[in-house]
């Protein structure tokens, strides 16, 4: 397989082409993005990220990979959170849908705490946030993600006094 990446390897035919179906009609140009403007200079700021790669700590509980492979419409909705101390010896990838070994190799390719902490070094950005945030990316269903899931990282971000994120989709 390489480096290619398929999205689709766990499903069959039919829901590849719903699922493409559904990726199209999503592409509404006129569909508005949410957008919060920072209210001081990203010097001043505290940044956190939120990454989609599935990456874990090795001892918390891994993503739930069985049960997508039994149900390939149901993706792991849960979070993992991560310090900025956190290096690429401490994780885990339980993402089935990309390439693992980038990450495995240089977490800083899914899930980049040290590059956030080296611009904060270098004062391009006041401090990079103490918790950052991981979650699967490959959900069909967002239910249980908008409900229960972005409400817990939207809190731990206000705990955090987190002033923006930057997002990391893989």
């Amino acid at each position: 397989m390489g480096d290619e990446v398929d999205s689709y390897r766990f499903t069959s035919r039919a829901t590849t082409r719903i699922a493409r179906a559904w990726i199209k009609r999503e592409a509404d140009p006129a569909r508005l993005i949410p957008w919060t403007p920072l209210t001081k200079p990203l010097s001043e700021s505290t940044i956190a990220l939120i990454s989609s790669a599935g990456v874990a700590l090795k001892e918390d509980r891994p993503f739930d990979q069985q049960g997508e492979r039994q149900n390939p419409w149901r993706g792991d909705p849960s979070f993992r959170v991560a310090s900025n101390q956190t290096t690429t010896e401490d994780i885990q990838v339980g993402h089935l849908h990309i390439n693992k070994r980038y990450a495995e190799q240089d977490m800083n390719s899914v899930f980049p705490i040290q590059r956030l902490g080296e611009l904060a070094e270098q004062g391009e950005m006041g401090r990079a946030a103490a918790e950052h945030y991981s979650i699967m990316g490959y959900i069909l269903d967002p239910t249980e993600l908008l409900r229960e899931t972005v409400p817990q990282i939207i809190a731990g971000l206000r705990a955090g006094e987190v002033d923006g994120v930057v997002l990391v989709p893989v």
